[in-house]
């Protein structure tokens, strides 16, 4: 397969496949005399998990570790477990992060819709986001 049947079966750019080459995430590929790329059919299950595993919140040297345990003959199962577990608790961290923001948001927008702009001082800048007295 050309670099363009590649990209196009699993809808990357010629881009991003040539970028993953350099990264190291693919095999080089062969080169035809002519120079062109090509192919084995076995690249489109590995392009489709290293796009898996970005959809999963994995970072492009997470999945390129993954990537070398597999190579090594290792199983990379445990090694994605904990990787997907730390995510979720990134997640859930960040979570409670938004929670409290938009809770600090609606009270800026409530005091907002208290506050009269002309008693807004140069000094204070903007009298909503202001230290409250």
């Amino acid at each position: 397969m050309r670099i363009g049947d590649v990209a196009s079966a699993v809808g990357l750019s010629t881009q991003t496949i040539r970028f993953y080459e350099r990264r190291g995430l693919l095999p080089k590929p062969h080169r035809d005399p002519n120079g062109y790329r090509t192919y084995d059919p076995a690249i489109l299950a590995r392009l489709q998990f290293i796009r898996n595993g970005q959809g999963a919140g994995l970072t492009l040297l997470e999945v390129a570790a993954i990537l070398e345990l597999r190579g090594e003959g290792t199983s990379p199962c445990t090694h994605v477990r904990e990787l997907l577990s730390t995510k979720l608790e990134d997640v859930r961290a960040r979570q409670s992060e938004l929670v409290a923001l938009e809770a600090e948001l609606e009270s800026l927008i409530s005091r907002s819709q208290r506050l009269d702009p002309a008693d807004c001082t140069d000094v204070a800048v903007c009298h909503i986001i202001a230290p409250r007295r």
